[in-house]
């Protein structure tokens, strides 16, 4: 199928989009990576998550079990009066020991299979990612969904679908805390997306 022809697809078909969020700036006083809440920043970032959100007619809600990815999307959930199903393979990536080493996110992408001592490699992370993603657009098809996530996550999915997007793209987006993006599907087919809004916050 030449360009012309995808494009014209793309615009005509009915699509099931998928509204990724990156969770807004953690406390990193707190080490349980699983319980760490927001910084007080974060928490009024929301706001700006939830009107960026409200411009679509979302239908149906989803997030990591992690409390940070879980309280960036739930301002904007309790304005629409929805809940948020959560699924434990949104989870971000274990961490193991010595991941501060200065060329770790190189590393990692460079070799899927890699991964500091007690951590998780980037393949795990992708296919289970991946794996939930799929089970989340077959059962809402032509439906906008959010889906509450973290930063090494996501670039795992978007790296699924786009091979170009890679250890640049992961540490170009490091910051970006909210960072929202929208990937269009037709059914499991992945047609594209668009980056919808960031912060730069930091850790």
């Amino acid at each position: 199928m030449c360009k012309y022809e995808r494009l014209r697809r793309y615009q005509k078909e009915t699509m099931t989009k998928v509204y990724f969020v990156r969770h807004a700036q953690p406390d990193e006083t707190c080490a349980d990576d699983r319980t760490r809440p927001l910084t007080p920043l974060g928490l009024s970032d929301r706001v700006q998550v939830a009107d960026v959100l409200m411009k679509y007619p979302i239908d149906c809600f989803y997030s990591s079990t992690y409390k940070r990815n879980y309280d960036t999307i739930a301002l904007c959930a309790e304005k629409l009066g929805m809940p948020i199903q959560t699924d434990e393979r949104f989870r971000e990536r274990t961490a193991g020991l010595n991941w501060h080493m200065s060329d770790i996110f190189q590393r990692r992408w460079d070799d899927f299979d890699f991964c500091e001592p007690g951590g998780e490699n980037l393949r795990s992370l992708q296919a289970r990612n991946i794996e939930a993603l799929r089970e989340v657009l077959e059962k809402n098809p032509d439906k906008n969904i959010v889906i509450g996530t973290h930063g090494a996550a996501l670039s795992a999915i978007i790296n699924y679908y786009d091979k170009s997007f890679a250890a640049d793209g992961f540490i170009r987006l490091y910051g970006w805390l909210p960072f929202i993006v929208r990937l269009d599907f037709s059914g499991q087919e992945y047609l594209g997306r668009e980056e919808l809004f960031y912060l730069v916050r930091g850790y």
